[in-house]
This record gives C-alpha cells, structure tokens and sequence, in this order.
C-alpha cells in the first residue's frame, strides 16, 4: 500500500497509521499469547508530514516500560490532528454542559518526528 500511494504521488499528502489498542507484553502469565500492555507500545505512521526512517523512543531490555521519548496517547491524537491541519486546541465541542476536545486538556505535538 505504501508503494502504491509513493507511486501514485499520494504519500506525501496521506497520512497512514499503524498500531492496536495497546502493548503486548515479551513474557505471558499463562500459556494463551502475551499480557497486555498498559505502559508501552509500538506503531508507525507514514506519508503526510511523517518524517521517515526513524525510531522515536525506546523501552527497557524488556520492551515493558518508557525510558525515552514517552509519547502520550493524547500526545499521538494531538500529533496526528495537527498532521492533517487540525490544531487541537481550537477542536473543542459543547457537551453536557461543559467543553471537551479530544486531547482533553492534555496533549503535546511530537514535533521531532515531523518532515
């Protein structure tokens, strides 16, 4: 798919995002897969404003916990709002009687991983 966006003129303008919805762990409890994650957890994103080829961020030896570079889940919303123009500080919706946007009152762009 990345070719084919690459050849076609697409990636530079398409933002592509890969990731679950949370880590895996290196070991398991039991014998049914790996644990969760809730500390660390790998993705990758391309095209649209990414700058490519490099690793952002690193764990223990175990893959377990953050010891560089810790980006936050509202850190990624923020990060990727702004890669598609969207600053998400000015994103905000009336609910409930109160103002939400989806960084909450949290989240920073990653700047260091943009083109």
């Amino acid at each position: 798919m990345l070719k084919d966006l690459k050849l076609r003129g697409l990636l530079e303008d398409t933002l592509v995002v890969w990731t679950g919805e949370f880590g895996r762990t290196p070991f398991a409890q039991g014998t049914d897969g790996r644990d969760h994650n809730p500390s660390a957890f790998s993705m990758w994103m391309a095209g649209g404003g990414v700058r490519g080829g490099m690793v952002y961020g690193r764990t223990d030896e175990y893959g377990y916990r953050v010891e560089e570079n810790p980006v936050t889940v509202h850190d990624l919303h923020a990060t990727m709002l702004h890669l598609l123009g969207i600053d998400h500080k000015q994103l905000t919706f009336h609910f409930g009687g109160r103002d939400f946007r989806l960084t909450d009152v949290h989240g920073n762009v990653v700047h260091d991983i943009l083109a």
